[in-house]
């Protein structure tokens, strides 16, 4: 296989990024290459099937393994079955998904390795994976999170996670308060070219914001009624829905942002300026979004005895 120019050049610079991207937390590529040697290739074996029986299933882990870094950190924190807990916070409750498959990669991997790979590092795993397995590009993974023994509360999980209907500076703000510049921000948001969201989540802003596409209005009109329906679900990226591509920012070019946390990275110079990169180059928006999982996968770690390594995902009481 012949590789062009620019995609040889894109190869060469990922790999000297990945190598060079440090862990803040003190974290390793290598933590478990001694204590569970094939614990990756177990996840790997594990997501790859789950996104293969179902594609929606790749988006939905990336979106769980940034939903758990931005509240209390990378801690799987998450995963834990708490009613009053950051599972019922408003971004959150009734749309946050794939707890199963996350759990059947950790059995997969206790079956081999008990008590020694934590659910952080399976969730920061499964995320890498199931972004491959969409076409998307890999990284390494940074591992030796723990887990913690609490969900943080919806409070704090309100507080911290962007909304559908942010204005850019609040999540500029959001994003900085992470630890994560606005190039990281934009390159996050470029993994909705794999996502959906629910009608109740962009029914407002197509029945009642002027200047959009009518085109695209009727679409997703269609899928929205006015009334009932809330659970109705439509692609962020209506041209390669199930591709990770740039496509996500040729949409909001067009003015086709599904909700208006999208479209407003077209609203500011700068964020402006990084999304018609990522629109020029694929390969440059794929560099980018490998880099910014893992700074976000450096967000505030539990490490060595700050945690404990959870038998279930859903369960401190192991």
């Amino acid at each position: 296989m012949t590789i062009s120019s620019n995609h040889y050049y894109y190869f060469a610079t990922l790999t000297i990024v990945l190598l060079i991207v440090p862990s803040d937390a003190q974290l390793s590529s290598t933590f478990y290459d001694i204590t569970c040697a094939d614990a990756l290739s177990t996840i790997r074996l594990n997501i790859t099937r789950a996104v293969a029986n179902e594609q929606r299933m790749a988006a939905s882990l990336i979106r769980l393994h940034f939903l758990d870094c931005f509240v209390q950190g990378c801690d799987a924190s998450i995963l834990l079955e708490d009613e009053s807990g950051e599972r019922a916070a408003v971004q959150n409750a009734n749309s946050v998904r794939g707890f199963e498959v996350v759990e059947a990669a950790k059995q997969a991997v206790e079956a081999i390795c008990p008590g020694v790979v934590s659910c952080a590092d399976v969730l920061a795993v499964a995320a890498r994976d199931a972004t491959v397995a969409a076409g998307g590009p890999s990284w390494i993974v940074n591992l030796g999170r723990r887990d913690s023994p609490l969900a943080a509360t919806i409070d704090v999980a309100e507080n911290d996670l962007p909304r559908g209907n942010d204005p850019l500076q609040t999540l500029i703000t959001k994003f900085a308060n992470k630890n994560l510049n606005q190039t990281h921000m934009v390159a996050l948001s470029g993994a909705k070219t794999i996502g959906q969201a629910r009608c109740v989540t962009f029914r407002d802003r197509i029945y009642n914001t002027q200047g959009l596409d009518p085109e695209f209005v009727r679409m997703r009109q269609s899928d929205c009624p006015q009334t009932g329906g809330d659970d109705n679900l439509a692609p962020l990226d209506e041209v390669t829905p199930t591709d990770f591509d740039n496509n996500y920012f040729r949409n909001l070019q067009r003015g086709r942002g599904l909700l208006e946390s999208d479209q407003v990275l077209f609203s500011q110079q700068l964020t402006n300026s990084i999304a018609q990169e990522y629109i020029n180059s694929a390969d440059r928006f794929k560099l980018d979004f490998a880099a910014a999982m893992i700074r976000m996968g450096d967000i505030q770690p539990l490490t060595g005895a700050n945690g404990l390594i959870r038998s279930t995902c859903a369960s401190s009481n192991n």
